[in-house]
Parts: structure tokens; sequence; C-alpha cells
């Protein structure tokens, strides 16, 4: 009779601990996905907030409490705001003037500098990187002044080149990201090619670069984010209204914003402006997403 309670209390407590696991297990995934649902939300409400104030009409956006669902929603505030000023010519500065060349320059010199630096064996190799990692310490307010007086006296302010032609010597960060993840790619590799008779360029060329898709994607992507919206360069060297790019565009629609106040629709044309520039990094992340995060996770593997 003792054997059988014995029995019967080991059996119910071998079903009630995991009982007990599987409870502490969704309280844990309960608090976890209600920890990032909110902030998921604390990211994405600012920009519905703007999405949504880019419909409105002045009354509406002074409106208090706050309208959240604009009714009537005002569309035409799209190509009205985007015809207000010349955002076309802006446009095209950003992209073919700035952006992209920059993007291009900088993924070519930096991945030749990564790779020098993570395959290639010369002395002073790792002084050099260690140095070049040093100048990540230097906040680029220290030497904005400096680099205003040398691009000045080459006479190239109020031009993109002071703005595009640094991009020709790569960006320290983005050169130790690629470096990281050059160092995961087996060595085996680049000796099998040069058994076979091939030199640096084409093992860069025919072998790493198409293993180092995700990283380049990653690079690409945060360089291309930080000229899309970079405005203090673009203020500082860029003068002529017609060389502005979006960044500058939408500095001046605020402009004309505070100084109209409340009427001309001018905050919903801010907004409106604001929210279809901030459309292409959207998609762009959206679509490259699993790339971006591949590039992400697997940089830094090895030291």
């Amino acid at each position: 009779m003792t054997t059988t309670t014995a029995g019967q209390a080991v059996s119910a407590s071998s079903v009630n601990i995991p009982g007990k696991l599987s409870a502490g297990k969704l309280f844990g995934e309960l608090l976890k996905y209600s920890l990032l649902i909110s902030l998921a939300f604390s990211f994405a409400f600012p920009i519905a907030w703007m999405f949504l104030s880019a419909l409105k009409s002045d009354p509406q956006i002074y409106t208090i409490p706050p309208i959240i669902i604009p009714i009537p929603t005002h569309w035409n505030n799209f190509p009205d705001a985007w015809t207000r000023l010349d955002f076309t010519t802006f446009t095209f500065n950003s992209i073919f003037r700035y952006t992209l060349p920059v993007t291009i320059f900088t993924l070519i010199s930096s991945t030749l500098v990564a790779y020098g630096f993570a395959r290639l064996r010369w002395r002073g190799r790792d002084t050099l990187f260690y140095i070049c990692m040093g100048t990540m310490m230097l906040p680029w307010q220290v030497t904005m002044v400096p680099l205003f007086i040398t691009f000045k006296n080459l006479g190239w302010v109020n031009s993109y080149l002071p703005l595009v032609v640094p991009a020709l010597f790569g960006h320290p960060y983005l050169i130790f990201m690629l470096r990281q993840f050059l160092m995961t790619i087996p060595e085996e590799l680049s000796d099998a090619a040069r058994i076979d008779g091939a030199n640096e360029l084409d093992i860069l060329v025919r072998i790493i670069l198409p293993l180092m898709a995700p990283a380049l994607a990653v690079v690409a992507l945060f360089r291309f984010v930080w000229a899309w919206n970079d405005f203090l360069g673009p203020l500082i060297y860029l003068q002529r209204d017609e060389s502005y790019p979006l960044a500058l565009g939408i500095y001046t629609l605020g402009e004309i914003a505070n100084n109209m106040g409340t009427s001309g629709n001018a905050y919903p044309h801010l907004m409106a402006v604001s929210t279809l520039i901030a459309l292409p990094i959207i998609l762009i992340f959206f679509f490259a997403q699993r790339t971006f995060i591949e590039g992400i996770s697997m940089t830094g593997m090895k030291g």
C-alpha cells in the first residue's frame, strides 16, 4: 500500500513539474513579445503620425485634442508639397550627385582596404589598422573647420566634391566591418587560387566578392542611408538652392512652415514631403532585411 502511494506521488510530481515549467516559459514568452510589441509601436508611431499628418489640413493639425485619423483626408497634399519647391531637382541631386557616387566609391575603396588588412601580410599592417580605427574616435565636429578651410583653399566649396571625394578613401567603420567578415572566409580558398596562378585581384573579384554579398549589402545600405539623410555636410558646403539635396529641401520647407505659422498648409506639406523621402529607405530595408540581418550577424564573428 505504501509503495502504491509513493508511486502515485512520484507520478503526480512528474506530471506537475512539466506543467510548472511550461507556465514559466509561457510567462517569459508573453513578457518578451509584450516588450517587443511595445518597442515596435514606439518606433512605428512617429512614422504613422507623420503619414497621417500629411493627410490633414491646417485646422486638423492644430486641433486640441489631436485628431488621429483625418476626416476628410487631403491626398492632394503630396503633389502640392512636391511642387511647392523644386523637389524634383533636389531628388536628382540627392541620388545622382551625392548618394549613388558616395555609395559606389565607399564600396570599392572600403573593400580594397579591408582586403589588404584581412588577407595580405605586410609590415606595419596591424599598426596602420589600429590608426585607421583610431580615427573613429575623432568626432566629425572636431575636423569640420579644418576640412572646410582645406576644401575652400582647393576651391571646392559650393560643389559636391567635398562630400564625394572623401568616399574614395574608404570609411573606417565600414572597413572594420568588411575586415571582420573577410576574416571568417577560409584562407584555403585563396591559397588554392594562388596555386592555380591567380593574382590577388583575381582572387578578390572572382572568389571573395561573391562570398561577401551579405556584408557588401550592409555596407551599401549604411552608406546610402547616411548620405540620403545627411544634412550638416550639404549645409556647410552648398550655398545655391539648385544644388540642394533633399535634406536641405526639407529644411527650406520647414523654414517656410515656421514663417507661415498656422496657414498655407505648410506643416501638412512638410509632413508629406518627409513621408515621401522616408519611403525609399523603408522599402529598401523591407525587401533587403534578410540580407541585411545576415550580413550584420556574420560580421565580427572572428577577431
